[in-house]
C-alpha cells in the first residue's frame, strides 16, 4: 500500500511517500519545504496570516504530490510551533478545508515516540541494546531512551535551532555574547535532562531531525543531499566542534555556500548545532549515528500497523 506521512516542523514542512508492505517501508522518497510556520510564534505566540497561508500552500502542494503519486492514505501531524501557537485549530481548520487532509497536532511525548520508532525501524544490528535518540527540531529538542521493546526514558525540552535564533542571535557574524548567551540558556534549559540521562546505560546516541542530517551533509561535502550517504552515517565529537567553530565566525552569505546545508537552513544551523555540541559534550559521547528515518517513518508505520 502506497502512503504519504507529512510533518508539520516549525522550520519545515516534509513528506515522506513510500510503500509500506508486510510490515517494511519500501521506495522511500522524501520532500521538503522551508516554510517556518513557527517564525515569530515564540515571541507573539501566533502564526501570522503570511505564515499561515505560506503552509496552506506547501500542505496543498505536498497533497497534490501525494495524489499524483497515487497514495492510498494521507497522514499528517503538527509538531512544536503548532502546539504552541494560540491559532493551530485555525490552520488545522483551512488545512482541512482546502485539502481535506486531518492535521493532527500531536504532543511533545507522541511526537517522541514516532521519532523513536522511525529510528527502530531503520536501525541494523542488535536492537536490544538502549539506545538515546536525539531530535532537534525548529522549537524543540526530544530526548528518547529505550529499545526495540519499548521507551523507558523520553523528554521534549523547548530548545530548537529556529527558537533559539529567534531569541538570541541579531548580529551576522554571530557575536561572542550573543553565542555564549545562547549556549547557556540552552545549556540551563536541558541540564536536568542530561543529568537523568548521565545515569542511564547507553550504549549509543543516535540523531534525527533537520539540523542533525545537515551536519553530516556538511561532514561529507555532500554536493547533492543523499538519503542513502547519511543514513547510518557517523560524526564525531571533534569534527561537531570544527563544524561549530567554522560557522560562529561566518557571516550569513559565506553559510549559504556550505556544501550539503541547504542555503534555507542557513541562518539557524549554527544554533542546531551548538545544541548537539552541548549535549554531547555532557553525556561524554564521541560520536552520534545519524538516521534518516524518523518520525515521518514512525508514523506511517504506526498508522499501517493500527489499519491492518
Amino acid at each position: 500500500m502506497k502512503i504519504g506521512t507529512i510533518d508539520i516542523g516549525t522550520n519545515s514542512m516534509r513528506l515522506l511517500i513510500g510503500d509500506y508492505d508486510n510490515n517494511k517501508i519500501e521506495n522511500r522518497r522524501k520532500y521538503i519545504n522551508t516554510t517556518r510556520i513557527g517564525q515569530g510564534v515564540d515571541k507573539d505566540g501566533y502564526i501570522t496570516e503570511e505564515v499561515m497561508k505560506r503552509n496552506l500552500e506547501a500542505v496543498e502542494e505536498f497533497n497534490n504530490i501525494c495524489k499524483e503519486e497515487q497514495c492510498e492514505k494521507i497522514y499528517c501531524m503538527g509538531t512544536s510551533a503548532l502546539r504552541d501557537s494560540k491559532n493551530g485549530q485555525e490552520f488545522v481548520k483551512r488545512a482541512k478545508e482546502l485539502t481535506n487532509i486531518d492535521v493532527r497536532i500531536i504532543s511533545g511525548e507522541e511526537e517522541s515516540n514516532l521519532g523513536f520508532k522511525g529510528v527502530i525501524e531503520g536501525t541494523d544490528g542488535d536492537k536490544k541494546e538502549d539506545i538515546l535518540v536525539i531530535d532537534i527540531g525548529g522549537g524543540s529538542t526530544e530526548f528518547i531512551m529505550g529499545n526495540e521493546e519499548g521507551i523507558k526514558f523520553c523528554k521534549s525540552e523547548n530548545v530548537g535551532a529556529l527558537r533559539m535564533t529567534e531569541k538570541f542571535i541579531t548580529t551576522d557574524p554571530i557575536s561572542d555574547e550573543e553565542f555564549n548567551k545562547m549556549s547557556e540558556f540552552i545549556e540551563d534549559t536541558i541540564s536536568s535532562t542530561l543529568n537523568t540521562l548521565k545515569n542511564k546505560h547507553i550504549t549509543k546516541l543516535v540523531g534525527i531531525g533537520g539540523a542533525i542530517t545537515s551536519v553530516s551533509a556538511m561532514n561529507q561535502q555532500l554536493e547533492v543531499y543523499s538519503m542513502e550517504k547519511v543514513h547510518n552515517s557517523e560524526v564525531c565529537k571533534k569534527d561537531l566542534e570544527k563544524i561549530l567553530q567554522n560557522l560562529k565566525n561566518m557571516t550569513l552569505t559565506d553559510k549559504k555556500t556550505i556544501k550539503g546545508l541547504q542555503p534555507k537552513r542557513a541562518d539557524i544551523i549554527t544554533a542546531g548545532v551548538k545544541i548537539l555540541n552541548i549535549i554531547m559534550e555532557k553525556l561524554e559521547f564521541e560520536k552520534i549515528i545519524v538516521s534518516e528515518y524518523d518520525n515521518l517513518e514512525g508514523l506511517m508505520c504506526q498508522n499501517s500497523k493500527n489499519m491492518s
